[in-house]
């Protein structure tokens, strides 16, 4: 771990390359300040040894050309390791034993940054997550509307999934600033790190950390059940233990909301009911019909006029149809999707409607939006009438189609 120690590093010359310019490595606040001075809407930093700064620009990785650094050295992302977490042991043993850490990070008049340093052929890497200083509403989001309905829920469970960098993060903010706005109420949030910072306005908020305020998410949970809390967000049901306290508090009468890494909804509910054993699951099955209210997934796509992304959002509301099928488990004959699809007069919708609509309205290509989709070939069909009059353009052949995703594990990043 003596590595994430090294001081600041001073201008060096390679040796091996004479007469080469000065590496200049500028204090890593500067270095941030730089860095999204170049590319105004980066949405992650990633900072690699061998590698010169990048900034992921609406779902594009970027290389930075910043003055006096070529490339970044094992020392140079050692001393930003360093730099981010500064005195706190905690992060150090973690990093040094676990091989990660995740923390959060601040510069003064910039922006919050939620960080992973983690340690890759014997140096340290970073990435780092910026989180907008305003908290965003459901409507500056371009959110459903239907969503409104989760902040007038008064208990229950809410998840919100999807793989890293879909928003999950941002669409939790709105939806737990609409509450803290409109009603009297105390709020709870146990984040990995701490992400939005949330003021206190009609409502009482507490906002705990891993690590900082509280040893686990589940720790967190159970304390919670004698803090009196109306509305609980966890950060990430990560295991077994943490998906029970969840539940146990949305049985209590608390408003649970919380995030998973699965590819949609369906997906979500088997991966909650697998992480039991098998002697438990009809049981999980049984208490996650009777307590879910709400699956959100969403997807960025980019849009048609490559002006950043646009969120495709499932939802699974909570009815009689849906509440059956997620106790009973799913057969030939009972999907979910099947589920979500009759259900669209309650909110409801699958990702291939939603990407059939913004395919018709021209705000998604049409091969990107196959290439998205949960089942591009039945998309292809609903969309037949529009690979007609594709095919119908001068020297336009008939493209593969996409290949299916193999398994949600491989839509997932950290």
């Amino acid at each position: 771990m003596d590595a994430v120690k090294i001081p600041e590093s001073k201008p060096v010359k390679p040796p091996d390359t004479p007469g080469a310019p000065v590496h200049r490595m500028p204090p890593t606040p500067e270095l941030i300040r730089q860095m999204l001075a170049i590319a105004k809407s980066t949405s992650d930093m990633i900072f690699s040894p061998g590698r010169a700064p990048m900034a992921e620009v609406s779902g594009q990785l970027l290389q930075l050309n910043l003055p006096g650094i070529n490339v970044l050295t094992a020392e140079d992302t050692a001393r930003i390791a360093a730099d981010l977490i500064g005195g706190n042991q905690e992060f150090v043993r973690k990093l040094r034993e676990e091989g990660s850490c995740d923390l959060s990070y601040s510069v003064p008049k910039l922006s919050r940054f939620r960080a992973n340093i983690f340690t890759q052929r014997g140096s340290c890497a970073v990435v780092m997550r910026v989180i907008p200083n305003v908290i965003p509403s459901l409507k500056s989001l371009d959110l459903p509307p239907q969503l409104a309905e989760i902040c007038e829920l008064r208990n229950g469970l809410v998840l919100v999934t999807g793989p890293a960098g879909s928003g999950k993060s941002s669409t939790l903010a709105a939806i737990v600033d609409s509450i803290n706005e409109h009603k009297a109420c105390h709020i709870l949030t146990v984040e990995d790190p701490i992400e939005f910072l949330h003021p206190h306005k009609r409502a009482c908020i507490h906002q705990r950390e891993l690590y900082s305020d509280t040893v686990s998410f589940a720790a967190a949970l159970r304390g919670s059940l004698r803090q009196a809390p109306k509305v609980v967000l966890v950060g990430e049901m990560r295991d077994k233990e943490t998906i029970e306290t969840a539940l146990e508090a949305a049985e209590t009468g608390i408003l649970v909301l919380s995030t998973l890494h699965t590819v949609d909804a369906a997906k979500t509910v088997e991966r909650i009911v697998g992480a039991f054993p098998l002697s438990e699951q009809d049981t999980i099955r049984a208490r996650l019909g009777r307590m879910f209210r709400f699956i959100v997934a969403q997807r960025l796509i980019p849009r048609i006029d490559g002006n950043g992304r646009i969120a495709a959002v499932e939802i699974l509301k909570s009815t009689m149809r849906t509440r059956e099928y997620v106790s009973k488990g799913e057969s030939e004959s009972r999907s979910i999707v099947d589920a979500m699809k009759a259900g669209d007069t309650e909110g409801m919708q699958t990702f291939d409607m939603v990407i059939e609509r913004l395919i018709r309205a021209g705000k998604v290509d049409y091969q990107t939006g196959l290439s998205y989709a949960t089942n591009a070939n039945n998309l292809r069909v609903e969309l037949g009438d529009m690979e007609e009059a594709r095919l119908e353009e001068p020297d336009l052949k008939p493209a593969p189609a996409p290949a299916e995703p193999e398994s949600e594990t491989m839509e997932i990043e950290r």
